[in-house]
């Protein structure tokens, strides 16, 4: 339950208010501030008269339907649903919560950031967290379950995975301080695998995706069975247990398949291409990444991606008409898209453009500028061994053999780092 304090805060400062234009007539500014900061305790009837000026009904008359459309929302939010029916529903929701004090008022709150993050907003969803970081020391121990995990979101969505694991971490510790139903607990075990598998991480990522798949499991969610297989998967090829891999993949396809989702079976046909490709078997991988391709329902998020990796795999197969065609196709989708959120997919795709069209200069400043530090901040070493070794091989070919040593350099360095991770 927010404090009514921290309630007029927030609605005063959502409907662009001024200390002194709401306590205007009422209180003191001072007094104010001081029910805003819970430093007192007003009066009913100061109270009363803050929220008529702010339009608000303080009977709570309209609590019980508060409660079933903040219910109705917040599952929306947590599954699949269309975007459409997600918006509507919180436009009625912020209608009652504009003109009602509600014990959901801060539990809403908390769940724009995951609102903003659906519908493509990370900027509004960083402007949520900026708010309501400033009250988030009053917060109870469900409130703080749902702000970490949807920092963890954001950070997700912004690739930074270091904090991520951080704000994931934290909503973990909570799990005994909450009476959370079993499904969101899973949903943690979820992330943190994912986000370990991203840190690359292994052994962490394979036990909490086999936490997550025994919830998952008995509840017969079978789309995320299939999503921790393919993060097992994942995980077992980094070890090099190419069997224990494609088992999982295969059952991972098998699912998808039976559920008719085709998000799932073009990921995972995503992840057998990336193995083949790890394996130095191009024709097998390119035949996977062609599954996702030739599939008019994939998602331009996912084409990217898989347009990306398949450029990769054609320049090093040595078919290079084929890269080129692949590029011209990546660079009209990523005019749809934006880079922030597909930013390894842009700079893969611009870079093996410089290389095909021989344009050295362009290739080692996007390298040495911009890809490589912008992977080191977000300490992906997997692919800075990727990349610096390719630039390391281009500057050998080169004979400029000092700056071929110091990408060797980078990659023994990003190798260690994943061993001590």
């Amino acid at each position: 339950m927010i404090e009514i304090g921290s309630f007029i805060k927030l609605q005063r400062t959502k409907k662009g208010m001024t200390l002194g234009e709401l306590a205007d007539g009422i209180v003191s500014v001072s007094y104010l501030s001081k029910i805003e900061n819970l430093k007192t305790q007003a009066s009913p009837e100061i109270i009363q008269l803050l929220c008529n000026k702010l339009g608000i009904n303080v009977d709570k008359s309209k609590e019980p339907i508060i409660k079933e459309k903040c219910d109705q929302w917040f599952s929306m939010l947590f599954e699949v649903n269309d975007k459409e029916d997600i918006i509507v529903t919180y436009k009625e929701l912020q209608e009652l919560m504009d003109t009602n004090i509600s014990d959901y008022i801060l539990l809403f709150e908390i769940h724009k950031i995951r609102y903003y993050l659906l519908i493509g907003e990370t900027s509004q969803a960083y402007n949520k967290m900026e708010e309501l970081n400033e009250m988030s020391d009053d917060f109870d121990n469900i409130h703080k379950f749902y702000w970490f995990k949807y920092r963890g979101n954001y950070y997700s969505v912004k690739e930074d995975y270091s904090n991520a694991l951080e704000m994931y971490n934290q909503a973990e510790t909570l799990f005994k301080f909450t009476n959370l139903e079993e499904h969101e607990i899973a949903d943690v075990y979820y992330l943190l695998a994912v986000t370990h598998s991203k840190l690359r991480n292994t052994l962490e990522s394979i036990d909490f995706a086999n936490k997550a798949l025994e919830v998952y499991m008995k509840q017969y969610n079978f789309v995320r069975c299939a999503q921790c297989h393919n993060i097992l998967g994942i995980s077992y090829r980094r070890i090099r247990m190419y069997e224990k891999a494609i088992k999982n993949y295969n059952l991972a396809l098998h699912l998808g398949e039976l559920n008719n989702n085709k998000a799932i079976i073009q990921l995972t046909n995503q992840n057998l291409g990336h193995l083949y490709s790890v394996k130095g078997d191009s024709e097998e991988a390119i035949k996977h990444y062609l599954e996702v391709l030739n599939d008019s329902e994939v998602s331009p998020s996912s084409r990217l991606t898989t347009l990306a990796s398949s450029v990769s795999e054609y320049y090093q197969a040595g078919r290079y008409e084929e890269a080129k065609e692949t590029i011209h196709i990546a660079f009209e989708l990523m005019k749809e898209l934006k880079e922030e959120t597909h930013r390894l997919s842009h700079y893969t795709i611009h870079i093996y453009h410089h290389l095909l069209n021989e344009e050295w200069g362009k290739f080692e400043n996007v390298m040495v500028n911009e890809l490589l530090p912008y992977l080191k901040k977000t300490k992906d070493y997997a692919n800075i061994i990727i990349f610096s070794s390719l630039l390391a091989d281009f500057f050998e070919k080169r004979q400029r053999y000092k700056d071929a040593a110091k990408y060797y350099k980078v990659v023994n360095f990003a190798y260690r780092q994943i061993a001590n991770i």
